[in-house]
C-alpha cells in the first residue's frame, strides 16, 4: 500500500480547486450573457431592465441551499450580471 506525502495531497487538491475555479468562472461568464439577452430582451419589449421578484427568487434559492453566506454569493452575482440598482 503506498501513502501519500501530505504535500502530495494539498497540490492534487490545489489542482482540483483550480480547476474548479476555471469552471466556475466560465459559468459565471455564460451566465452574465445570459442575463444581458434577458435583460435586453425585456427593455426592447417596453419592460425593466431588473426584476426584483425574480432576484428575491435567485437570493432565497442560493440562502436555502448554501446558508446566509449563499445570500452574499447571489448579491455579488446578481451585481455582474445587471450592475448595481
Amino acid at each position: 500500500m503506498t501513502t501519500t506525502s501530505p504535500e502530495a495531497t494539498i497540490a492534487d487538491a490545489r489542482e482540483r480547486i483550480d480547476a474548479l475555479d476555471d469552471r466556475i468562472i466560465g459559468l459565471i461568464q455564460e451566465r452574465m450573457a445570459v442575463s444581458d439577452v434577458v435583460q435586453q430582451t425585456r427593455i426592447a419589449s417596453g419592460g425593466r431592465r431588473v426584476s426584483l421578484s425574480r432576484e428575491m427568487e435567485i437570493l432565497g434559492r442560493y440562502r436555502e441551499a448554501l446558508g446566509k453566506p449563499g445570500t452574499t454569493l447571489a448579491m455579488t452575482l446578481l451585481e455582474l450580471c445587471r450592475g448595481r440598482i
